[in-house]
């Protein structure tokens, strides 16, 4: 029986709102899940991890992640995505639908399940696509990629512009039951837009993006929810007007959830004004104003959890000019030092800010996780909220180097990642796959 033991450090668990003082509940896995939860545990024959005062929490999960395999490993596979995210604190990451071939057949479910369990030192979990090759007309089988393992649906990267297909697609996945992830983007008033439409797009002289794009196709498909009554997730919020549709929703009672990523929750509209590629991003991002409200909507609920939306693209994709660069950032390694201002800025306690990075998503996608629960699964997360680190891509795990954050001082770092109760992660010995 193999045995690892989790002490001296605050133990933070939202789904039991427990968040005990440093050293006072020590951790138990035994087998790959939580056996004990309580002080001074003592275990014959454990390994023990010491926590050295960092938050002990669930296995961070990721609800929107593109690891691009199949069929473009030269940006990401799924065993650097997988092992970026270890490094990031996430133990399941969800993986979109828009690889080569697309996810659109329970064949491709099944490959990437396979090859992420001989892989992936975390838990991958396919969402497969809503219509056939994403391309918004006919829509796929989705009791058949459900029962191979899909857990959400969605076009994620494309928009499903006809009304009466979207209608259609989420009356079916009702009969699955679970959720439809919508890139809410009008194609046609988004046009050939690369940043937000407004001052700092008329300044660089580059084609704008109006908020207007994303609010018409958010307002579209929740009032689709409300007619279909189909579980509706919006994929990286990005503006102060959908935050007030989704919040409109959810006072109607809607089976309406949502995401932001943490570029949108930090970076204005103005980051762009270097012609950083790594800047440009679907949706763009926004200004100040927009800000404020995401950062109000998760901290009121409104919004549920934080997703990486992590995008990665091979260095010559991105330099590029601006306008041809692909749009994406990477995400899963700097996630936790970027979101953690909002901690130390009081708008989220500790216990609110693991809930959106890991309990809620566990509960929005049906999957295992999210808790530190005696009988669940040993997946847990150890975060030193203080711990000051420069991000350098090229030192990391992904095959890109995508990152706005590069050569950054950040504060706030995963130091150890463990998945089924073993160490698959730490800060000072590195990715560690037994």
């Amino acid at each position: 029986m193999s045995r690892l033991l989790i002490r001296n450090g605050r133990v933070i668990d939202p789904s039991q709102n427990l968040d005990a003082e440093v050293g006072e509940i020590e951790c138990l896995i035994e087998d790959g899940r939580i056996t004990d939860l309580g002080a001074d545990l003592s275990v014959e024959a454990a390994e023990v991890l010491d926590a050295e005062g960092a938050w002990v929490v669930p296995g961070l999960i990721d609800v929107h992640a593109h690891l691009r395999e199949p069929g473009q490993e030269y940006k990401e596979d799924l065993a650097t995505g997988g092992t970026a995210a270890v490094a990031g604190g996430f133990c399941q990451v969800a993986c979109m639908a828009n690889t080569l071939p697309v996810n659109d057949d329970p064949s491709v479910t099944k490959y990437i399940l396979d090859r992420a369990e001989k892989e992936s030192p975390a838990k991958i979990l396919p969402i497969a696509a809503a219509t056939r090759g994403l391309e918004g007309e006919v829509m796929t089988e989705m009791v058949a990629l459900r029962e191979a393992g899909a857990v959400a649906f969605s076009d994620d990267g494309a928009t499903i512009m006809d009304a009466s297909v979207m209608r259609r697609v989420l009356e079916y996945s009702r009969m699955p039951d679970v959720p439809v992830i919508v890139h809410a983007e009008d194609c046609r008033l988004r046009a050939g837009g690369v940043v937000h439409e407004g001052p700092v797009s008329t300044r660089l002289g580059l084609p704008g993006n109006p908020a207007a794009a994303e609010e018409i196709m958010v307002a579209r498909d929740i009032r689709l929810a409300a007619l279909t009554g189909a579980h509706l997730h919006i994929a990286h919020v990005s503006t102060a007007g959908s935050v007030r549709l989704i919040q409109e929703a959810r006072d109607r009672g809607l089976r309406v959830t949502a995401e932001v990523t943490p570029h949108h929750l930090t970076l204005t509209d103005e980051a762009t004004a270097g012609f950083d590629t790594s800047t440009r991003v679907a949706p763009p991002l926004r200004e100040a104003v927009d800000i404020e409200a995401l950062r109000a909507g998760l901290a009121e609920g409104v919004i549920d959890v934080i997703a990486t939306d992590h995008a990665p693209h091979a260095s010559y994709e991105k330099e590029v000019e601006f306008t041809e660069a692909p749009p994406g950032m990477l995400g899963l390694e700097t996630a936790v030092a970027v979101t953690l201002d909002l901690v130390r800025d009081g708008l989220l306690s500790p216990l609110e800010y693991i809930r959106r990075l890991s309990t809620n998503a566990a509960k929005l996608l049906g999957v295992e996780g999210g808790a530190l629960a005696i009988g669940g699964p040993g997946d847990v997360a150890l975060i030193d909220p203080g711990r000051e680190w420069t991000y350098d891509p090229i030192q990391g795990f992904s095959k890109s180097r995508n990152s706005p954050w590069a050569g950054q001082r950040l504060t706030g770092r995963v130091v150890a990642t463990i998945v089924d109760g073993r160490l698959v992660y730490h800060h000072d010995r590195g990715v560690l796959i037994r």
